[in-house]
């Protein structure tokens, strides 16, 4: 019995190790599952933004060839009302879904800037469809949409931590 009681510290020992051993593994692994599940969940909230940023930017640049064909925008392809209805109602009815996983997997405030410039662009909808030759008031128009964008680029760099990005404005050169 003495040789046991001489032993048993270097027995707890053992176990005792073996447990922190135990211990340190389940959190090390609990923390990695954790880390991997939010990256897969960032990653899915990326691909939703892009799509829906993709998806708003076809309803813009057939808004910008229907101007263009209204004698508002300079657009080098200018597309009909009527050429462009089909495809406005194509793009409307790709919008929708992509809105949709937006909501479900956007942060409040991306969906807030989401919901600003798509408002943006609906109103030039408006104008292009009501056949308006108003140049001053579609640059207006145009400068409203793109704040819109700005905005949701920027808010959706905020949420998935990103460094800041152009702005998309392109300068123009006077000669």
């Amino acid at each position: 019995m003495h040789a046991f009681l001489q032993q048993l510290p270097a027995l707890i020992g053992v176990v005792v190790g073996a447990l922190g051993s135990y211990v340190a593994i389940v959190r090390g692994d609990q923390a990695r599952f954790r880390r991997e599940r939010a990256a897969r969940w960032e990653e899915r909230r990326l691909e939703v933004y892009a799509e829906y940023a993709r998806t708003l930017k076809k309803s813009v640049t057939l808004t910008y060839r229907v101007a263009s064909h209204l004698d508002n925008d300079p657009h080098p392809h200018p597309l009909s009302l009527t050429e462009a209805e089909p495809l406005l109602a194509e793009a409307t009815v790709g919008r929708d879904p992509s809105g949709e996983a937006l909501i479900l997997l956007g942060s409040p405030e991306v969906v807030e800037k989401a919901r600003a410039w798509v408002s943006a662009v609906m109103e030039m909808e408006r104008f292009m469809r009501a056949e308006t030759h108003d140049p001053d008031a579609w640059r207006q128009l145009m400068d409203h949409q793109r704040a819109g964008r700005e905005g949701y680029y920027a808010a959706v760099r905020e949420d998935l931590a990103l460094p800041p990005g152009h702005s998309g404005r392109w300068l123009t050169t006077q000669a």
